[in-house]
């Protein structure tokens, strides 16, 4: 039976909105904080969003939808339920950009994990899909420091910085969510595969759009506000001065969450977008998850373990060789290349500065390769 032929409730109503208009249309989210959801359906149906999207209403089967959905293992969640997250209601009160905005409709959810409880505490981490060694290893490095801390990463489960931030926390068995702009059950880009399902197996995957639909730009730029709109702050490792975590970080300014962003190499077209972020006073630089802590957290419950201030062993220390400390890690070895490749040194250099590391007692190496000792970079 079509479901022109009955009354809708609330939530049934949400549901068959989203399933014949597209994500973060503004007019949809407009109409449904005027007139209620069920109000809404009624005025779709009669041509109030237009002949075209009255047409697929009206032959909108909603049982026949229900029963799509059931196979894909998700569950619906809407504004009044015990798991949305309040801060999404914030986004009625920005204005759209690139006719995308407003409060969802709903949300799908696929996994374990409760939503609200996990991004209450939650930041997001953004970048190039086409992200460097140097990206993808400080995006992993945040990650999985945050999620140590108990912060939830909350990214796009996209190729490159996304993948590296889901990788990061899931490998210290820490929080992470992911926001896709595509159904919940559809695993894109399909060789990120095996992180959708640690996300769903262990987290949660989530969308604005209903299960078995696929991306399109427009459903990614509408997917950008739900992730700054989530969390308490956006730190962006490397962007193009357009792309798409550029449009986040945009999301995360006009909401007043916390926007922060990564240096990198001042050669690198990568992270040209990071650089003018802080040049133009959009975000605030950050290097390392005590710092993004501090900016989103309550003062003194951010320390993980780093003194405040300056570290007093690191003073003595030439360009070079405080490059090279920053570019260890505590807690996984690598080798003198990785490291040169990271602090953007040549591997001679590199090993200088690594001997002079160990001497001071802020490195260690051996045949595995080096890393910081445990007062040194986590």
């Amino acid at each position: 039976m079509s479901t022109a032929a009955a009354a809708l409730g609330d939530r049934d109503a949400r549901l068959a909105l989203g399933a014949v208009t597209d994500a973060g249309e503004p007019s949809v989210s407009a109409l449904v904080a005027a007139v209620g959801p069920a109000a809404a359906w009624e005025a779709v149906l009669e041509g109030g969003l237009g002949e075209l999207v009255a047409a697929r209403a009206r032959h909108l089967d909603l049982d026949q939808e229900r029963e799509a959905y059931g196979t894909s293992d998700a569950r619906f969640v809407v504004p009044g339920d015990e798991e949305w997250p309040d801060r999404l209601d914030d986004l009625a009160e920005v204005d759209a950009v690139q006719r995308r905005g407003g409060v969802p409709l709903g949300l799908w959810l696929r996994g374990p994990g409760h939503l609200r409880t996990l991004v209450e505490r939650s930041v997001a981490v953004v970048g190039s899909r086409a992200a460097t060694a140097y990206g993808n290893g400080v995006a992993a490095d945040l990650a999985s420091d945050l999620a140590d801390a108990g912060v939830t990463v909350v990214s796009g489960g996209a190729f490159g910085i996304d993948a590296a931030a889901h990788r990061g926390a899931l490998a210290v068995g820490g929080p992470t969510v992911g926001v896709v702009a595509n159904g919940v059950d559809v695993a894109y880009p399909p060789g990120n595969a095996r992180i959708f399902e640690g996300l769903a197996a262990r987290h949660l995957v989530v969308s604005e759009l209903p299960p078995g639909s696929h991306p399109t730009r427009v459903r990614f730029l509408a997917r950008n506000r739900l992730i700054a709109a989530l969390t308490l702050g956006t730190v962006v490792v490397e962007a193009a001065l357009r792309s798409g975590a550029r449009n986040t970080a945009g999301w995360a300014s006009s909401l007043g969450r916390t926007l922060m962003a990564v240096p990198g190499p001042v050669h690198s077209a990568a992270s040209v977008g990071p650089h003018l972020m802080v040049r133009q006073g959009q975000a605030v630089l950050v290097t390392r998850a005590d710092e993004v802590l501090e900016l989103v957290s309550a003062a003194g419950e951010h320390l993980l373990g780093h003194e405040q201030g300056p570290d007093r062993r690191t003073d003595a220390l030439d360009v070079a060789q405080l490059g090279v400390f920053e570019a260890l890690s505590a807690r996984r070895w690598r080798t003198p290349g990785e490291i040169a490749s990271t602090a953007g040194v040549r591997v001679p250099v590199c090993l200088a500065a690594l001997t002079e590391l160990e001497s001071r007692g802020l490195a260690v190496g051996d045949a595995r390769g080096w890393r910081a000792t445990p007062r040194g970079p986590a």
